[in-house]
């Protein structure tokens, strides 16, 4: 999947009123899973993105700040979104599932089940609820 048609199915499934609305969504949700999971987890899945966008996660490894695999469970990873792309905690939530959901259907068979794994119970609900799904 090329960037343009990330950045459009994101746009599209989160039912989003502009592309840079899309593009701050993916930025925050994935600098912030850059933060939680671990440095060899975000290496591999950043791989397999479109450059631009497996930048976003690859940026906290190497910038300011704690790194990767920092501990911490879904209402500090939806804060963290909000506050990044200067948005609402329910909104951040519900773009995070959205572009998790692009992620999984972007990379080889997978590879969202690696970083999945290394997420608390509470994060795994983020990965597995998808854009038409809740959580608890």
């Amino acid at each position: 999947m090329k960037h343009d048609e990330f950045i459009g199915q994101v746009q599209a499934r989160a039912r989003l009123a502009s592309r840079g609305d899309a593009e701050r969504a993916t930025r925050a949700t994935l600098e912030t899973l850059g933060e939680r999971v671990p440095e060899q987890v975000v290496a591999h899945l950043a791989a397999q993105l479109p450059l631009e966008i497996g930048e976003h996660l690859r940026r906290t490894v190497t910038m300011g700040g704690a790194g990767s695999g920092e501990r911490f469970g879904l209402d500090e990873f939806t804060h963290r979104v909000a506050q990044r792309g200067h948005m609402a905690d329910p909104d951040a939530s519900y773009r995070s599932r959205v572009v998790l959901e692009v992620i999984r259907e972007a990379t080889s068979p997978g590879a969202l089940d690696k970083v999945r794994d290394s997420l608390p119970e509470d994060l795994r609900e983020l990965v597995d609820s998808g854009s038409s799904g809740g959580l608890r």
